[in-house]
This record gives C-alpha cells, sequence and structure tokens, in this order.
C-alpha cells in the first residue's frame, strides 16, 4: 500500500553543518556546527553516519568520504525566519514561519508581565536576564533554597524558563507556575514560543544539577502540520522525547517521553520491535541542551559517538519497508561566540535496507522537504513548502 510502512525520523536537535546562505543576517556567519566538534575532536569514530555518507555533506576532520556509501544524502535550507527550536521544527512539518517569535534577550521581561505573574504564582522572581540555565542556578540556587523565590530566565529563544529546586519548591508547584506563565504569555505583546520548566537539586553553588523533569509548554502550531494530515488519515504518529511538547500534541497519537539521547535512542529501537504503520518522529535533545548552548565542542563529539553506536542497533531492527531519516533542526556551533543557536543548513540522511543509495542530492529547498516526502509516502496531502523527493528513493 505504501511505498514505506514505518518512516523512523529523527532529529539530531542542533547539528548544523554551516553554509546558510543568510547566516550573516543572523549574525552567524563562518559558523557551522559540526565541522568546528571534528575539527576539537578529531578522533571522533561514527562509522555508521560515515557509512551513510555523512562525510559527503562537507570537510569534517575524521569523518571521510566514502564511495561505497548506502545512504543518501542532502542538505536543507531553512526558509522560515528564526533559527530556533519551534522555527525548525515546524519546517520539517511543513510549516513557514514568518514572523519570528517575541524574545526578550536584551532587556529581560517586562515588569508588567512579572508582576501579574509573581502576583498568580504567589512567589517573588529573581533573575529575569538571558543566562546559560546551569550557570543561573549556580547564581541564584542558594538564594531560592533560602528564600522560596522562582528563578526565571530567558536566552536568544523566544522562551520564558522557569528553575525550580525539586525539593525545596517542587515539580508540582514547579509545573503550576508553568501553566500560569504559559497562560500570561499568550499576549500578544508578550508573547513567546515556549515556557520550560527547568527542575534542579542539589544544595550548593558548584553542586546544583538540573534533572530530566524538565517540561516545555509551546504555541500550539498556527497551522496544520503533517503530523495533523498523517493522523486524520489513520496513521500513527509516535512523538518520542519534546517531540510532543512543541507540537502541543496536535497530530500525535502516541507520546513517549525520554530522560536523555541514550533513552531516546533505547525507546527509538524498543519501539522498531513492534508493529505500526505510519512515523516515529524523535528529538534528541542532549546534542544542543547538553553540549552545544555549554559550548563543549568534545562532549558534543563523544555525544554523536554515542548515538552512532545505537544507530547500529536501531538498522539492525529495521524491516525492508522501513525508512530512517536522519536530520537536524537548527545549528548551535559550540565554538562560536555566546551560548545560542546558529543559523545553518543541517544534513538529510537516509536510509532504507532497500534504498539504492550513494547519491547525493545536493542543496534542497527546505527543511519541509522532509515533511512533504513523508505526506507523499502516506498518499496524504503535501504541505504547503517543500518538495518530495519520494520518487528519488
Amino acid at each position: 500500500m505504501y511505498k514505506y510502512k514505518r518512516i523512523f525520523t529523527i532529529v539530531l536537535d542542533s547539528l548544523g553543518i554551516g553554509n546558510a546562505k543568510d547566516a550573516e543576517s543572523y549574525g552567524d556567519q563562518g559558523t557551522n556546527t559540526l565541522k568546528h566538534i571534528c575539527d576539537q575532536y578529531p578522533q571522533i569514530e561514527v562509522p555508521n553516519l560515515e557509512g551513510l555518507g555523512l562525510g559527503e555533506l562537507g570537510d569534517f576532520n575524521g569523518i571521510y568520504k566514502l564511495p561505497g556509501y548506502f545512504g543518501t544524502v542532502g542538505k536543507l535550507n531553512e526558509i522560515s525566519n528564526g533559527k530556533d527550536t519551534m522555527t525548525g521544527h515546524y519546517e520539517l512539518m511543513g510549516l513557514k514561519v514568518e514572523k519570528p517569535f517575541k524574545t526578550f534577550t536584551e532587556t529581560g521581561f517586562p515588569e508588567a508581565f512579572i508582576k501579574e505573574f509573581e502576583e498568580k504564582t504567589g512567589y517573588k522572581t529573581i533573575g529575569n536576564i538571558a543566562a546559560s540555565g546551569t550557570e543561573i542556578i549556580d547564581l541564584f540556587g542558594e538564594q531560592q533554597i533560602k528564600n522560596k523565590e522562582l528563578i526565571v530566565y530567558t536566552s536568544a529563544d523566544s522562551v520564558f524558563q522557569i528553575a525550580a529546586h525539586e525539593k525545596y519548591i517542587g515539580l508540582d508547584e514547579l509545573y503550576r507556575c508553568c501553566k500560569i506563565a504559559r497562560e500570561l504569555l499568550l499576549k500578544d505583546e508578550w508573547k513567546v514560543g515556549r515556557v520550560i520548566a527547568r527542575p534542579f537539586i542539589g544544595e550548593k553553588k558548584g553542586e546544583f544539577q538540573r534533572t530530566s523533569n524538565r517540561h516545555d509548554w509551546a504555541l500550539e502550531p498556527f497551522d496544520r502540520t503533517v503530523l495533523n494530515i498523517l493522523k486524520d488519515n489513520g496513521l500513527d504518529v509516535i512523538a518520542i522525547g519534546k517531540i510532543n511538547d512543541i507540537f502541543c500534541g496536535q497530530g500525535v497519537t502516541k507520546a513517549i517521553m525520554t530522560k536523555s539521547n541514550e533513552d531516546g535512542m533505547d525507546k527509538t529501537i524498543a519501539l522498531a520491535q513492534t508493529d505500526f504503520t505510519g512515523l516515529a518522529f524523535i528529538n534528541l535533545v542532549d546534542f544542543d541542551s547538553l553540549y552545544g548552548h555549554r559550548r563543549d565542542p568534545i562532549g558534543y563529539g563523544k555525544a554523536l559517538e554515542r548515538f552512532d553506536q545505537q544507530l547500529n542497533d536501531l538498522m539492525y531492527q529495521l524491516n525492508e519497508d522501513d525508512l530512517l531519516i536522519i536530520t537536524a533542526d537548527h545549528g548551535n556551533d559550540p565554538t562560536f561566540k555566546g551560548s545560542d543557536h546558529t543559523r545553518e543548513q543541517v544534513p538529510l540522511i537516509l536510509y532504507s535496507k532497500k534504498l539504492k543509495g550513494n547519491q547525493n542530492l545536493g542543496d534542497l529547498d527546505s527543511f519541509a522537504t522532509v515533511g512533504a516526502t513523508i505526506a507523499d509516502n502516506f498518499n496524504c496531502q503535501l504541505p504547503l513548502i517543500g518538495n518530495s523527493i519520494l520518487n528519488l528513493l
């Protein structure tokens, strides 16, 4: 009935490959997440990604171009305005973001919002600056324990983040406050893409650690995505990791939460051993949150090596009529100034046991190539942007 019964789409969160044609307009000229990771960690070993053709997509120290690679590869160019998680994922599934989500990077959130947020939650706030999550917890964690205040902060992304100690504030309280923030931040003048709970543990500066109980409250997509189209056609749409949060559950038939990249891959491998028809959509966020934002190219390289090992296990579980798609949602060059995302092309790697492979499709028109190809495979309405490459597979 379909060319591929199951499609596994894995987003390596922030694995850019440079060369964005409009990088200069974002202040990101010269960025290349994967290249600069490999420059800092040239001993990287990713034989499965290498075998799929990753080396075809750039000059990456330690990742070789193999004449007999067995994947199909290309470079995706972003046409939306922005370089954040939601913009990238929306475009992957067929939506073009014309107007960037609001940010409060330079100023912090307005006093009027902070006052209303404090009144509705019953907590005073501290912070309200753009900062790294680990740094701001170190800066204000002891004060929160003493005074029971909420640490609030933002970044270059369109986010309002609340950090709270799991013991002294509690997860239920943190989540309650996030829901209040989400409601308030629907006002046009304050509307941000996501509210994020950032729980942590520890007793003093230098010992605080964020936990895996993060939760995101995103804006609902402003239009129907490929996920909605698949679900409406009776197909499975299984979201693994933060995919369900990003899309507010819209178009998702089953959500599987994860604690880490490794846990996400373990759950994807387990899913591959079950029967379903449709899409498994996976986000591996640690690449971005633990290594890109924290400017840790060595840690990023080692995380890619661990992913590559698990990729081998996943590929072993795939059936003849399965398609694997590996891509990303933006860049986050760990050698670049600051600590935020970078405007880059992202890789497109496709593999199936029946795919002829060994072809480089070059530059492709938008991230929505992914969503269009998925919709085309399942004989569904194609999104308004992106061209399907199903006939090339």
